[in-house]
């Protein structure tokens, strides 16, 4: 670039209210793809602290637009009602045998469910689930004797959230192809999941002291950012049809 050309930096969009922001994210894909819709969220806590680590799991009512091949480990009438419920993958001991055997490569699922008395013998493949964000965890709901629900649950839309080193949550909320309403109601369910996970030891108000910031994009697309007052309405309006 020669010397006299200046690069004038672009200016920042204000902050829009979430409806309006969903109706911009659509309106501006480009992809020849169906994108996703994506939700961050940065909050107000110290990731470093072990009381301040933000992790849970939400519904959307909606769903994700994306199909999800479920795995689980149950051995008995429990994997008779895993494969009744649809789960692609079931297994006990020789699951886990096959798993340890390749070292993971090839896994043919994208989250895994466990009866309570599997988890045991989990732990020789925990090295192989844990970093891939498949292992299951009782805190999550994905250690339950209920396998048929579990897996109605995860098909139907469930996301799960961690916050990273930064305090940022990221999720897809859906498809740009879906209706602008399903996708303001998926995004209020997942708002309402994060302020139920709001760690006891973070001061201040919803907004100021731990929905600090948020901003919506598509697959491809920049973000938008939100005004935080309508997203905690979303959010708000979730808890009261949960009500």
């Amino acid at each position: 670039m020669p010397s006299w050309i200046v690069a004038v930096p672009k200016p920042k969009r204000a902050p829009m209210g979430l409806q309006e922001a969903i109706k911009a994210v659509q309106a501006e894909s480009r992809a020849k793809f169906d994108e996703s819709v994506e939700l961050h969220m940065c909050l107000g806590i110290d990731p470093r602290r072990g009381d301040q680590m933000v992790r849970g799991a939400a519904t959307l009512p909606h769903g994700t637009g994306r199909s999800v091949r479920v795995c689980v480990f149950a051995k008995d009438d429990a994997a008779q009602q895993a494969r009744d419920a649809g789960a692609e993958v079931v297994g006990d001991e020789d699951l886990i045998a096959r798993i340890l055997e390749s070292g993971g490569g090839g896994l043919q699922f994208d989250k895994a469910i466990a009866t309570p008395d599997m988890m045991p013998k989990l732990s020789k493949i925990a090295r192989i689930l844990g970093p891939r964000g498949l292992m299951p965890n009782p805190k999550l709901g994905t250690v339950t004797s209920n396998v048929a629900a579990a897996i109605k649950t995860m098909k139907q839309g469930r996301v799960e959230f961690r916050a990273d080193k930064g305090g940022v949550v990221h999720a897809g909320v859906g498809k740009c192809s879906f209706d602008a309403d399903a996708l303001y109601n998926n995004a209020g369910a997942f708002a309402a999941a994060i302020l139920s996970a709001r760690p006891k030891g973070v001061k201040g108000g919803t907004v100021s002291g731990y929905l600090l910031s948020a901003s919506l994009c598509s697959s491809m697309g920049t973000g938008i950012p939100l005004n935080m007052a309508s997203l905690v309405h979303a959010a708000q309006g979730t808890r009261k049809a949960e009500a």
